[in-house]
């Protein structure tokens, strides 16, 4: 069984609207190349470094434009689509807002949600510095979402660094994990691809991870970069897909027997054995 797939890039700037337009655009595009699935990336409806702009322009799930957008377009163009994630309003006292990721089926009905599990609260460079869990709150289930295409493993962008999450999702009955993104130029330079292609060996998962990319533009707050260099690995390791650092849509061939061969040979996702963990050093 083969899926024909269409990871999006983009760059989001801090305008829902604009965005969604953009992202209108790479869906048909995709459906018109003969998409089955199509992924965009984390934030697509807004990129913002501004709590105080974050918090004029985002919108709860039941209103957001981003989100009721991109499921009627889904549904007239008759194909799956992974919202890699929306920025949206909770209604937690704090004000934080959700970090979530959305599957939306060929009738425009969302079929599995997922918030953002890892915080990214990192200091990449003297001059860079990311404090995620000041401004969203953090999730606390793992998703798997089960479709006549494949069954889904879902995560969010510095979730790759946490190895036994994409294992859970493959023991789950996982095929495809997706890992849209907004990763940072210096890790993502250094650590992107290896990591994407870690998971995709350890579980024997195919990944599809869109991504943002290049400078977003912003009306407030400073500016942001991301890496870009959207992928889609195989489960044997293997790059099917590096998108660059343009926007715009790369298709991808997933061939789901492919799946099956890289388990067959390296079965290591079933040799699990319960273990006496270290301790800590007095």
């Amino acid at each position: 069984m083969g899926v024909t797939a269409a990871l999006i890039q983009m760059c989001s700037g801090d305008d829902p609207a604009s965005n969604l337009s953009q992202a209108q655009d790479y869906l048909r595009q995709a459906a018109t190349q003969g998409a089955q699935i199509a992924l965009t990336p984390e934030v697509t409806n807004c990129v913002s470094t501004s709590a105080a702009h974050q918090a004029r322009v985002l919108q709860h799930e039941e209103e957001d434009i981003t989100l009721a957008g991109l499921r009627a377009e889904a549904r007239s163009l008759g194909i799956w689509v992974l919202i890699g994630s929306l920025a949206l309003k909770t209604d937690d006292p704090d004000g934080r807002f959700a970090n979530r990721s959305f599957l939306i089926d060929p009738e425009g009905a969302i079929r599995a949600r997922y918030d953002k599990i890892h915080m990214f609260d990192v200091q990449v460079s003297p001059t860079e510095t990311y404090r995620e869990s000041a401004g969203f709150r953090a999730g606390t289930a793992a998703v798997v979402a089960h479709t006549p295409l494949a069954t889904l493993g879902l995560s969010i962008c510095y979730d790759l660094r946490f190895a036994h999450l994409y294992r859970g999702l493959a023991q789950a009955g996982a095929e495809i994990l997706t890992v849209p993104a907004a990763f940072s130029p210096i890790t993502g330079a250094a650590h992107w691809e290896v990591l994407l292609r870690a998971r995709a060996i350890e579980t024997g998962c195919f990944v599809l991870a869109p991504a943002q990319t290049g400078r977003h533009g912003v009306t407030e707050g400073r500016g942001r970069s991301t890496h870009g260099h959207a992928l889609a690995v195989a489960p044997w390791g293997e790059v099917l897909l590096d998108m660059g650092t343009a926007p715009g849509v790369g298709m991808v061939q997933l061939d789901l027997a492919r799946l099956l061969d890289a388990r067959d040979r390296v079965p290591a996702l079933f040799h699990d054995r319960a273990f006496t963990p270290p301790t800590s050093p007095s």
